[in-house]
């Protein structure tokens, strides 16, 4: 076998090793709560499911609607509600799910764009560890939505 195909076939089992690993990610029911005009955050909200068989991590979240996306999440201490920031990203474990939901794990808009309406739909992306760019819609839900 000579090099140049030695080479294609050593590219194809890289990719298709990563194809495989990227295709079990999936989202569910993504949604924004709508803000106020002047709101410095928007509450983002969804549910990842990882079909493959290794776990998977999301890195980060992008978006033109805001300066910055975060991972946070929400829980109590000591009979307080406290949020932080996950820096390190969110693993989503294999044949598993996370719910991202008020109250848990959530994503920040930081510095949004403009007041965001019940019915928008927002563009963001999603970067996993291992699946790489996953493009998402997200739906503006009212102000009280759960």
């Amino acid at each position: 076998m000579n090099k140049t195909i030695a080479t294609a076939l050593a590219l194809g089992l890289v990719w298709s090793v990563c194809a495989a690993q990227g295709a079990g990610v999936r989202v569910q029911d993504p949604w924004l709560r709508a803000t106020p005009p002047g709101a410095t955050v928007a509450g983002g909200f969804l549910t990842l499911i990882n079909d493959g068989s290794q776990p998977d991590r999301l890195v980060r979240v992008e978006s033109p609607l805001a300066a910055r996306v975060e991972l946070h999440e929400t829980r109590a201490e000591g009979g307080t509600m406290r949020m932080r920031a996950l820096p390190g990203g969110l693993t989503v474990p294999a044949h598993g799910q996370v719910v991202l939901k008020p109250g848990s794990y959530h994503l920040m808009f930081i510095q949004p764009t403009q007041a965001l309406a019940a019915g928008m739909q927002v563009q963001a992306t999603l970067v996993f560890e291992h699946a790489g760019q996953v493009p998402v819609t997200f739906v503006v839900r009212p102000m009280g939505a759960r």
